[in-house]
């Protein structure tokens, strides 16, 4: 199909459609034809292309290197804010999943974890830190503190082979009903570059979980810093009932402004 015989948006999904082909034969890093290729190829404009191209770029599937090329990028892990389980949200996009539990200690909860819990501080609990990783590559350090008395002898092992909340229930009866999640923009301190295997101080995502039972009891609360490079957040957007204001706060979603610092 020549580009003057089809539409403009047609000929644009076509071609993103013919790179994602491409993409399956490639591996990370390979570079991608050059524009001039995939112009005779799909038989469209050079402008056609060039903009299927900066599409594919923004969605992170490819990456730009000045003067070099196009080449494809590692896959970034697209979230929605709605609670859904890591493993199950990386193998829908076709990514392997797997965990690493690398600390498992028990103290006293201390006055911010015992606000957190709603325990005594001197409480004892327990700490799991977890790598999460995609693929073999590591994405995310995640820091869970649950009430000892809940958990005793927690098989934190068992957590590279379950999710902790089926691991809950299955060893303590103990059902996640709801919980509140916050999400923040923060950088990977030099310890944590070490173990995701990224630049000391690059962009991440910092997300704050507390969850409880039916009955208002808190389970846990975890810390789970995720790679900004690796990772990217969606919302879907629901405009029908307000059309006429902005984007700043769209229907279906809360907002609450924090100073951060």
């Amino acid at each position: 199909m020549s580009d003057a015989d089809a539409p403009r948006g047609r000929k644009h999904s076509m071609v993103r459609e013919r790179i994602m082909s491409l993409l399956e034969d490639l591996n990370v890093g390979d570079p991608i034809p050059p524009e001039r290729v995939l112009e005779e190829d799909c038989g469209v404009s050079r402008l056609t292309v060039r903009r299927a191209v900066d599409d594919l770029v923004r969605d992170g599937h490819l990456i730009r290197r000045q003067g070099s090329g196009t080449y494809v990028a590692r896959p970034t892990i697209t979230q929605s804010p709605a609670a859904s389980s890591f493993s199950m949200g990386l193998r829908r996009r076709g990514i392997t999943p797997s965990t690493r539990v690398v600390g498992v200690e028990r103290s006293d909860a201390g006055v911010r974890l015992s606000w957190r819990l709603q325990i005594a501080p001197s409480d004892t609990i327990v700490t799991v830190r977890r790598l999460r990783l995609a693929d073999g590559d590591p994405i995310a350090i995640a820091t869970t503190t649950l009430p000892d008395a809940l958990v005793p002898g927690l098989p934190a092992e068992e957590l590279e082979e379950k999710s902790l909340y089926r691991l809950l229930f299955d060893q303590y009866g103990l059902k996640v009903a709801s919980g509140t999640q916050t999400i923040e923009p923060t950088v990977l301190g030099p310890e944590e570059s070490a173990v995701l295997d990224a630049p000391p101080y690059s962009p991440a995502f910092l997300f704050r979980t507390a969850t409880r039972t039916s009955d208002g009891l808190p389970i846990e609360f975890t810390r789970t810093l995720f790679r900004g490079d690796r990772y990217m957040i969606t919302s879907e957007l629901d405009l029908t009932a307000t059309p006429e204001e902005d984007l700043g706060h769209p229907r279906g979603v809360t907002h609450t402004a924090t100073p951060l610092g």
